[in-house]
């Protein structure tokens, strides 16, 4: 009797849930909780089909410890993820500062960038950013060709529609997110989704796609939109894709049951292998929108110009020097030529490109090639996602992230979810605030001023966080494609 008395007191904290009941650590007057499915492992048959729910349970489920990221290929950063990668991986973690039904506190949902073919959701709930009163939730979604391949016979048995299953499984995140939320102390009224580069992307796409409607009320997207700089795929050219990794999978009979039947291993190599046509980098495979006609009906650019998204406060930015050009300087002046079409004489000058030009390196955006593939993939999209939103009316907040000695892709990162020294930029403040009223403005604070307002934004660089106007505005007038 003694010791039973010992184990339920040392037990962690229960919580119900609509699929069952979950276990996890007490964390002062909150919790959390690590890997909680749901929705059904996506194994066997249920491989390349939307998520469902997953089979209820009755006794609690142990939430405490590690669980598989989604299957993926090591390249260094994510070594840790990949070896820890399993098809059963559509689990979300949960962090709340107040284990109470009802204190209804704001919620912010991280999707993790990688490509959207790498990564995890492992570890953000770690973050203290709960500390400012805001329920963390962190999200996995199937990547690679194992979330976002198309492929004929696919979409011939789903109604003729196939592929963007990691969105959907996002999406199916999100209804967890407003049924369960509540019992976790969190409102499922306010709820932030937050990204970073593939995780940007996606919410860039719930933004527009009709089944994320109603399943958050705002949106943050660093370094990353829903067309990131590239022209989308049509249903179709996904499916001759998803031929062509067949193919490199060794199919000759490309079946929905011999497609299922290969290993995973097959699957992450043929992706990785596969030659992908009309893009110059295959590393950015899955960062082109996928026009199925069931997640996303209408391609971004196009969307974005008719008003066809989710009229939500957004906060969206980029880094001031993110990722260096594929090809370097030899592929520099070409690039400007494809990209900016009838406009090239005039970027060619801008960038210093031009027969007998200088190019324009800067101290802070890098030499020419990186800001050219900033500007392309970042910089000129989140823009002209910003100039989309402020036309409609609706409130957005722009920024650039240009503190420290060294910025690169994800440098904000730790601004955003670490603990911060005085004069180091107070972006998880402004963050939080977001997050809890729809405005990242509050006491204390140099006011943010909304984009629409000269196309303001905020540079959080050395001197602080400083109000600026019209950032690249001669080069993105120039191209405006999100």
């Amino acid at each position: 009797m003694i010791l039973a008395a010992l184990l339920l007191a040392t037990a962690g904290p229960v919580v119900v849930t609509d699929d069952g009941p979950v276990r996890g650590d007490s964390a002062g007057a909150g919790a959390v909780f690590r890997g909680i499915p749901y929705a059904a492992p996506p194994v066997g048959p249920s491989r390349w089909r939307a998520p469902r729910r997953p089979a209820r349970w009755t006794a609690p489920r142990d939430t405490t410890g590690p669980h598989a990221a989604c299957p993926q290929i090591a390249a260094g950063w994510n070594d840790t993820a990949a070896a820890a990668s399993d098809e059963n991986c559509l689990f979300l973690d949960v962090r709340t500062p107040r284990l109470t039904a009802g204190a209804k506190l704001p919620v912010m949902v991280w999707i993790h960038g990688g490509s959207n073919r790498a990564g995890s959701g492992s570890g953000t709930v770690d973050s203290r950013i709960t500390d400012d009163g805001i329920v963390l939730v962190s999200i996995q979604y199937r990547l690679g060709a194992l979330g976002f391949l198309s492929h004929p016979t696919l979409s011939a048995e789903q109604g003729g529609r196939s592929g963007n299953y990691g969105l959907m499984d996002q999406q199916a995140a999100l209804g967890w997110v407003r049924r369960n939320i509540a019992a976790f102390g969190g409102d499922p009224a306010r709820v932030t989704i937050a990204g970073e580069s593939a995780g940007a992307q996606d919410v860039g796409l719930h933004l527009l796609s009709p089944g994320s409607r109603g399943l958050f009320a705002r949106a943050i997207a660093e370094s990353g939109t829903a067309g990131f700089g590239l022209p989308p795929r049509s249903l179709a050219q996904n499916e001759a894709l998803g031929t062509l990794i067949g193919r490199q999978a060794g199919l000759t009979a490309q079946t929905p049951a011999a497609l299922r039947a290969l290993s995973v291993a097959q699957v992450l190599k043929a992706d990785t292998d596969v030659n992908v046509p009309n893009l110059d980098d295959d590393s950015f495979i899955w960062l082109q929108a996928v026009v199925d006609g069931r997640v996303l009906t209408e391609a971004p650019a196009s969307a974005l110009a008719h008003g066809q998204f989710a009229r939500v406060p957004l906060l969206i930015g980029v880094n001031a020097r993110e990722l260096t050009l594929h090809g370097g300087r030899p592929a520099a002046a070409a690039t400007v030529r494809r990209e900016f079409g009838a406009n090239a004489t005039a970027a060619l000058a801008l960038y210093g490109l031009q027969p007998g030009g200088t190019p324009v390196d800067d101290p802070r955006l890098g030499d020419v090639t990186r800001q050219l593939a900033t500007d392309l993939t970042f910089r000129c999209p989140a823009i002209a996602v910003a100039n989309a939103f402020a036309a409609r009316g609706v409130p957005v907040w722009h920024y650039q992230f240009d503190y420290g000695a060294d910025v690169s892709h994800a440098s904000e990162l730790r601004y955003v979810f670490g603990e911060t020294k005085p004069g180091e930029p107070p972006m998880r403040r402004y963050w939080s605030n977001f997050v809890r009223g729809g405005t990242p403005n509050g006491a204390s604070l140099p006011v943010w001023p909304a984009y629409a307002r000269g196309r303001a934004y905020m540079a959080f660089d050395q001197t602080g966080p400083v109000a600026k106007q019209n950032l690249r505005g001669a080069i993105c007038a120039l191209r405006a494609v999100p």
